[in-house]
């Protein structure tokens, strides 16, 4: 028997959205369950899973039922938009000012 998958809610709503997306998907193309999961090679409860937002089904096998449904390249997107984790990059790579270095004329030094 599979451990049950602790979920906060907001991430559980995310889910659940998701499944919704990928069941309005497949009746917009007029697929039964049946067809998807014969075609991405699950059966159809997995399929029925996934359009319920189900964490314990295998990322490989949502996006089995997405190449069914010609929507493969959503995959691309995820994360893809990062404006986090650029600020954060951001942030890191603010260095302080510091003077100006000085050369060798400047300092009265002798040029080689």
């Amino acid at each position: 028997m599979k451990e049950s998958i602790t979920m906060l809610p907001r991430a559980r709503k995310v889910m659940e959205q998701m499944g919704e997306n990928i069941k309005l998907a497949r009746r917009r193309r007029k697929f039964s369950t049946t067809q998807v999961a014969e075609r991405a090679g699950l059966s159809r409860g997995t399929v029925w899973q996934i359009e319920n937002g189900s964490p314990s089904v295998s990322l490989g096998n949502y996006f089995m039922v997405l190449f069914v449904l010609n929507l493969e390249n959503d995959f691309l997107k995820l994360a893809e938009d990062d404006q986090l984790g650029r600020k954060l990059q951001d942030i890191g790579l603010i260095t302080k000012k510091r003077a100006p270095k000085r050369n060798k004329k400047q300092t009265g030094e002798d040029a080689d």
